[in-house]
């Protein structure tokens, strides 16, 4: 599961997740700039925002188990609405995709060091 030797850092879980909201953003905005070619991209960004906003807050992320409880929470939902969807169909598709991404990230305590825009 985790590593026992590196403690949970609620703190630097927020920040990497306040990174990819700031990226998901920059993305959706280059994606907006191709038109109809790059929905896809848009929705893909667009899911990376709305799952990182829905378990940013300190209540959740200072705990991991509490991360891997909302992130479970989160995938148990039926439809996610968030503006400015290009394909419902896909874009539920991948917010479930970035959830299990997130989750085993969490589950391993691993590439929350990782800020870079791009992954």
């Amino acid at each position: 599961m985790s590593d026992p030797e590196k403690p949970w850092d609620g703190a630097a879980v927020r920040t990497w997740l306040e990174s990819r909201i700031a990226a998901a953003r920059a993305d959706q905005v280059a994606a907006e700039r191709y038109g109809r070619e790059r929905q896809d991209d848009c929705d893909k960004a667009a899911a990376e925002e709305l799952v990182c906003t829905a378990v940013r807050n300190e209540r959740v992320t200072a705990q991991q188990d509490m991360l891997v409880q909302e992130l479970k929470g989160l995938l148990d939902r039926d439809d996610y609405v968030w503006r400015g969807v290009y394909n419902d169909d896909r874009f539920d598709r991948h917010v479930r995709t970035y959830i299990r991404k997130l989750m085993k990230s969490a589950k391993a305590n691993e590439g929350f060091a990782n800020i870079k825009r791009y992954q």
